[in-house]
Parts: C-alpha cells; structure tokens; sequence
C-alpha cells in the first residue's frame, strides 16, 4: 500500500467515526468529469504574458508547436493516472530535476495548461519548491497562504488554500510563506494526508508537482515519496551526465514515466519530432520510446 492509499485509509476511517465520510470521500462514479472548481473561491488571472516575460511560456509564435509537444508528453502521464485499478497515488505527478536551470518549472507550468485542456480532466498545480517558489512568483500569489501553511495547521482545509484560476480546468495551490524545518513538514503524516485530500476531492483531478531540483534539495527528496509518477527534466548539452544518473538513482523506477529534455535539436525521422530549443520525451519506465525522445527509455541517460 502506497503513502497516498494508507493516508486515505486513514481519512476514511477517521471521518466514519464522525458519521461517514464527508462528499471529497465520498465514491464518484468512474465516468463521472472533472467537477466544476467551487466558485467561492478567489480567482486569480493566469497571465500569459507574464509567465512568457518570466521564461515559463514559449514564444507566441512557438506556442501551438509547444502545445503538440506537450500533447505527447501528457498522453503518457494520463494513461498511467487513469488507468483502471490504479492506486490514487498515480494522478500525482511531480515534476523536477537534477539541478537548477534545466527547465522543470516550464515542464511544469506547460503540462498542467496541457492537461487542462482535457474535457474530462481537471488539474491542481501546486507549487512545491520551498523556499524559490517560482510558479507563485511568476503568477503574484508568492505572497498567499499555500500548502505550508496547510501542512503546519492541521485545523486548516487545504482545499479553502486552493485558487481557481482563468483557465478552465485549472487550478493553484501556492506554496505559502517559508517556513522552517521544511523537510520534516513534508515528509510527515499530515502531508500524506494533504495529498490524499487533494486527490480524493475528486477523482478526475490531476496534480502536478513543481518540484525543487533533487541533487540541490533535501526537500525534493522528501518528496519523492508522495507521487505515483515523477518526470525527470534535463537540460541537453548542460546536464552532466553524472548528475542525470544521480538524480535518477533517488527515484523509484516504476515512478519514473519519462525524461523531458530541454533544448533538444532533433531530426524528424523514424517518427521523431524535428523542432530547435524546446523539449524531447523519454519514453516511461517500460522502456517503449515516445515522439521526441532522444537516446534510450527513461532512467537510462
């Protein structure tokens, strides 16, 4: 049993004792979609522009370029999450790399706009790299209560921390203010339960992880527990190939679904992709290669 499956075992347990479950536990039927995000909530404008200024979207001209890129990349990570029978653990996907500057907070802000555009999916970005927050400062919500806060606070719902965003389909869960001893917050009994929570609410939402990078943070490490599905991000040409394997190393293999490599020049032949200073796609931990993939399956650099 995964941490995720034991923390929802745990929620259910403790929410029967109380006189059932509350509706987030509550069975939904298989072909149910995605739930309309609860309209309280603050919303804020997912400002293109400024996330393009800040280097996480790609130039306008290569924008529906990018979009089929990260069609393929998506298409992987949907298989595995909704896949019948699957532990929960697979709808959350962290996002990260070995070291900083190889492009995973791009990887992670343009997979989650991706999967947003799914009819029959919805998706949480959550901000998870303490202390740099990028998603948070590139968005202006750097400054808001987010999931520390959640984790520090037990009498606190993670789900009134979550923002509805302008994009259908897509919402935000910011990182909230540092707070110390961030590795034992994370890899904690509340956050498997804050986890849990996320993804219970319903079972057609994704979340992805913008994590910090593995080789510079004790905190991603910690967090590499959480998620059924982890991508790798690195950077061609400027990832050592010593740190690729090191980062690699900490991840379970049956959680690594791919490798997404930034700037790769690729030429389009035997079903590759032929594009300048965006991304390939390893294929997952199966070994079978994806358009874009450039050398070997995930997991061997």
């Amino acid at each position: 049993m995964s941490i995720i499956e034991a923390a929802l075992s745990r929620l259910r347990q403790r929410a029967l004792g109380t006189g059932g479950p509350p509706t987030w536990l509550r069975p939904v039927p298989s072909w149910a979609g995605a739930q309309e995000p609860d309209p309280s909530r603050r919303e804020i404008t997912f400002d293109r522009g400024r996330l393009r200024a800040a280097g996480y979207l790609p130039e306008e001209a290569l924008e529906e370029q990018f979009q089929d890129y990260y069609r393929e990349i998506k298409r992987h990570v949907i298989r595995r999450a909704l896949a019948p029978d699957v532990p929960a653990d697979r709808r959350l996907i962290l996002v990260t790399s070995a070291l900083p500057g190889e492009g995973k907070t791009f990887t992670a802000v343009n997979l989650a706009l991706s999967l947003a555009r799914e009819r029959d999916v919805s998706v949480l970005l959550v901000d998870a790299d303490f202390p740099k927050s990028h998603v948070g400062e590139a968005l202006g919500v750097h400054e808001e209560p987010g999931l520390l806060e959640a984790i520090e606070d037990e009498a606190l719902d993670v789900e009134s921390l979550v923002l509805r965003t302008s994009i259908k389909g897509l919402e935000i869960l910011p990182a909230g203010r540092a707070a110390s001893g961030a590795v034992e917050l994370v890899t904690s009994v509340r956050m498997a339960e804050i986890a849990a929570r996320l993804l219970a609410r319903n079972p057609r939402r994704l979340v992805v992880l913008d994590s910090a990078p593995l080789l510079a943070s004790s905190v991603a490490r910690a967090l590499l527990e959480l998620p059924g599905q982890i991508i790798l991000v690195a950077r061609a040409g400027q990832t050592p190939r010593l740190a690729l394997q090191d980062a690699i190393a900490h991840i379970e293999k049956k959680k690594l679904t791919g490798l997404v490599l930034n700037d790769a020049y690729l030429t389009s032949h035997a079903g590759y992709y032929g594009y300048g200073g965006s991304y390939g796609y390893g294929g997952d931990h199966s070994g079978e290669p994806a358009p874009g993939a450039s050398g070997g399956p995930a997991g061997e650099p």
